[in-house]
C-alpha cells in the first residue's frame, strides 16, 4: 500500500476571473425616489386640475339653474310653454289687471293710469326681446358652448379659475344694479298704496305684492340678458389678455396667427348671436325713453315722485341694461384692437435686439419685458373674415419678414364686436350719442312752448 505522504500535491485552484472579483455597486434608491416624487407631483397636479374643472362645472350648473328659473331654458316643448305662460301671466296680465281694477276717481294725483300701462308695455317688450334672443342661443348651443368655456376650446382647464371669477363678478353686478332699483320700486309702491284708498289692507297688500312681483320678474329678465352678454364679452377679454402673454412664451409667428384667427372667429360668432338682441334692445329702450319724455312734457298736471316714480325706476333699469351691453362690446373691441399695438412693439424690440446681436432670431429678446397696455384710441372698423383652411407661411421668409407679415395682418384684422358690419367702439358710441341728442332736442322743440307775457 502506497504511503499517503508520498502522494502528489493537489493542483492549485483556478484563478477567479477579474469580472467576478469586481463587486457591482448597489443601485441607490435615488432614482426610485425621484420617480415617486414626480409621480406624486403629477398626481397632485391632475387632482388640482380636476378640482378646478369640478368647481367650474358647479358654477356653470348654478348659472344654468338660475337662467332656467327665469325661463331662459326652453329645451323642450313643456319648458317652452311653461316659460311663456309664466311670462304672459306674471309679466303682462297681472300688472294690467291690477291697474284696471285699482283705478279710482280722483287718483290722478297718485297714479297716471295711461302712463302706467305704457310703462308695463315697454318693460314687457324689452323682457320679451331678452327672453327670445337668449333662450334661442341657449337652446341651440348650451351654456358651455354659449359662453365659450367648453372643453373643446382647449382653454377650459388652464383658465378655469378666471372663468369662475368672471362669472361670479357678472352675477354680483346683476345683484348690485337690481337691488337699488328694487328698493326704489318698493318704496314708491308703498307710498302710493298709503295714499290710494282701497277696501281693506288685505287688498292693498295683494296689489302691492302683485305689482312688485311683476316688475321684479320682467326687470330681472331684462337685466339678466344684458349681464349674460357682458359675461360672454368679458370671458373673451380673458382670452385676449392671455393672448397678449403668449408673446412671452412663444416665438413662432404661425402660432400667433392661428390663435388670433381662432379669437376673431369667436368674436364673429358672438356678434352673430347677439346682433339682433343689441339692435332690438336699442330700439325698444330708445322708443320707451322718447315715449316717457313725450308724456312727461305733454302732461298738463303736476308730476310728483308718487305718480311719476315708475318713470324713474323703469328708465334706470332700461338705461342700465343698454349701458352694460355697450360697455361690454366696446371693451372687448378695445382689447382686440390693442393686440396690434402690442405686436408692433414686440416686432420693433425683437428687430432691434436681433440687429444688435447680429442674429435674426427673435427668441433672444427677453419678451417678458413687454407690458400689455390698452390705450383709449379709436380704430377703424372691419368686416368679418372667415377662418382660412391653409395658414402655412413660406419657408423662404426670414424671421423679420414673418414678424412684419404678422403685424400687417393684425393691423388689417383688428377684431371686435360688430353689428351688421359696424364695430361697436367709441366711434359708434359717439355717433349714437349725437343721434339721441338730436332726437331729444327735436322732441323738446315740438312739445315745449314758452309763452311771453305782454
Amino acid at each position: 500500500m502506497a504511503d499517503p505522504h508520498l502522494l502528489p500535491p493537489l493542483p492549485p485552484p483556478p484563478p477567479v476571473p477579474e469580472t467576478l472579483l469586481q463587486i457591482e455597486p448597489i443601485t441607490p434608491l435615488l432614482n426610485f425616489t425621484q420617480n415617486n416624487n414626480n409621480y406624486n407631483q403629477n398626481n397632485h397636479r391632475r387632482e388640482t386640475l380636476s378640482t378646478q374643472d369640478d368647481d367650474l362645472d358647479q358654477t356653470l350648473q348654478k348659472l344654468e339653474t338660475f337662467l332656467c328659473f327665469l325661463g331662459f331654458s326652453q329645451s323642450s316643448v313643456c319648458s317652452f310653454l311653461f316659460s311663456w305662460a309664466a311670462f304672459g301671466l306674471v309679466g303682462v296680465a297681472l300688472p294690467v289687471i291690477i291697474l284696471e281694477l285699482s283705478n279710482c276717481p280722483g287718483c290722478e294725483k297718485f297714479q297716471i293710469k295711461n302712463s302706467e300701462l305704457d310703462i308695463v308695455a315697454s318693460q314687457a317688450c324689452l323682457a320679451a326681446v331678452s327672453l327670445i334672443c337668449l333662450s334661442h342661443n341657449m337652446r341651440k348651443y348650451g351654456v358651455k358652448k354659449f359662453l365659450f368655456v367648453d372643453r373643446y376650446s382647449g382653454q377650459m382647464t388652464r383658465l378655469s379659475r378666471q372663468y369662475i371669477a368672471q362669472i361670479k363678478d357678472s352675477l354680483r353686478l346683476l345683484v348690485l344694479w337690481s337691488l337699488p332699483c328694487f328698493i326704489l320700486k318698493v318704496a314708491r309702491e308703498v307710498i302710493r298704496i298709503s295714499y290710494v284708498k282701497h277696501e281693506s289692507w288685505l287688498s292693498s297688500s295683494a296689489i302691492l305684492f302683485g305689482l312688485i312681483l311683476s316688475w321684479s320678474y320682467v326687470s330681472t329678465i331684462s337685466l339678466s340678458a344684458s349681464v349674460i352678454f357682458h359675461m360672454v364679452c368679458n370671458l373673451q377679454v380673458i382670452h385676449f389678455e392671455d393672448y397678449g402673454k403668449l408673446l412671452e412664451r412663444e416665438s413662432d409667428v404661425l402660432v400667433f396667427i392661428e390663435e388670433h384667427i381662432r379669437l376673431r372667429y369667436n368674436l364673429s360668432k358672438i356678434s352673430h348671436r347677439f346682433r339682433i338682441f343689441l339692435v332690438l334692445q336699442f330700439i325698444v329702450v330708445t322708443a320707451s325713453q322718447f315715449m316717457t319724455l313725450f308724456q312727461v312734457t305733454g302732461y298738463s298736471g303736476i308730476i310728483t315722485v308718487i305718480n311719476g316714480g315708475d318713470f324713474v325706476v323703469s328708465s334706470i333699469v332700461q338705461v342700465v341694461g343698454i349701458i352694460l351691453s355697450l360697455h361690454a362690446a366696446t371693451r372687448i373691441s378695445h382689447r382686440a384692437q390693442a393686440i396690434a399695438c402690442l405686436a408692433s412693439r414686440w416686432h420693433a424690440l425683437a428687430t432691434c435686439n436681433a440687429t444688435a446681436n447680429g442674429s435674426s432670431d427673435p427668441s433672444g429678446y427677453p419678451t417678458n419685458a413687454l407690458q400689455v397696455s390698452y390705450s383709449e384710441s379709436d380704430l377703424e372698423s372691419f368686416d368679418y373674415i372667415a377662418v382660412p383652411t391653409n395658414t402655412q407661411l413660406a419657408s423662404y421668409m426670414t424671421s423679420y419678414h414673418r414678424r412684419q407679415a404678422f403685424v400687417l395682418y393684425l393691423q388689417n384684422n383688428p377684431g371686435g364686436i360688430t353689428i351688421f358690419g359696424w364695430t361697436v367702439d367709441r366711434g359708434l358710441l359717439n355717433t349714437i350719442f349725437f343721434i339721441e341728442l338730436t332726437l331729444v332736442t327735436f322732441l323738446l322743440g315740438k312739445t315745449l312752448v314758452f309763452s311771453s307775457s305782454s
